[in-house]
C-alpha cells in the first residue's frame, strides 16, 4: 500500500511541476516574449521565410531596430519590418540613401541586397519623402516609419503609412532557426 501511495505521490509531484512550467512558459510568452514564424521575402537577405524568431514586447524601440507587427492592411496577419523613422523624425529617400532630419544615415544591412539589385542600374529604394508620400512632415508621437529590408518588394510605411506603438509585437532579439542562421539582433 505505500508503495501505491509513494507512486501516487510521485505522479502527482511531476503533474504540478509540468503544469507549473507550462504556466511560466505561458505568462512569459504572453507578456515579454513572442515566438513568430516569418513569412515572405519582404526582409530578405536578413530574414527568409520560414525563420523562427523570438521578439521582446514592451521594448523601447531606435531607428534600426527589427520588429514584429500587427499588419495595418490585412487583419490577424503580422508583419517584419524595420524601423527607419522614429517619433519626431523627418526622412527622405534621394539616389539609395537615407536622410534623416537632413543627415546622411548610413544602412550596412542594406548591402548585400543593394549589390544584387544596382547591378541592374536600378535604384534599391525609390526616392521619396515624407511629404511625397501624404504623411506630414515628420513621424508622428507614439508612431513609427518601418520598411522591410528588400525595399523593392515590401509593403511597408510607403504604402500604408505610419504604424502605431500599440500595432507593435514585440522587437526582434534572436533568430533561433534555422540552426545555422541562429543570430541576436
Amino acid at each position: 500500500m505505500e508503495k501505491k501511495d509513494s507512486l501516487l505521490k510521485d505522479i502527482l509531484q511531476v503533474v504540478v511541476i509540468v503544469v507549473a512550467i507550462w504556466a511560466v512558459f505561458g505568462i512569459v510568452f504572453k507578456f515579454f516574449l513572442s515566438n513568430d514564424t516569418v513569412s515572405g521575402t519582404s526582409m530578405q537577405p536578413t530574414f527568409e521565410s520560414g525563420d523562427r524568431v523570438i521578439a521582446l514586447r514592451n521594448s523601447k524601440l531606435q531607428r534600426g531596430d527589427i520588429v514584429i507587427l500587427k499588419a495595418p492592411d490585412e487583419p490577424g496577419a503580422l508583419y517584419i519590418k524595420r524601423v527607419i523613422g522614429t517619433p519626431g523624425d523627418s526622412l527622405k529617400y534621394q539616389n539609395d540613401k537615407l536622410y534623416i532630419n537632413g543627415k546622411e544615415v548610413k544602412e550596412p544591412y542594406l548591402t548585400k541586397g543593394k549589390k544584387e539589385f544596382n547591378s541592374k542600374g536600378q535604384l534599391y529604394t525609390e526616392n521619396f519623402s515624407l511629404q511625397s508620400k501624404h504623411l506630414g512632415k515628420s513621424v508622428p508621437k507614439d508612431s513609427y516609419f518601418v520598411m522591410g529590408d528588400h525595399r523593392n518588394v515590401s509593403k511597408d510605411s510607403r504604402y500604408f503609412g505610419y504604424v502605431k506603438k500599440s500595432a507593435i509585437i514585440g522587437k526582434v532579439i534572436w533568430r533561433y532557426w534555422p540552426l545555422n542562421s541562429m543570430k541576436t539582433f
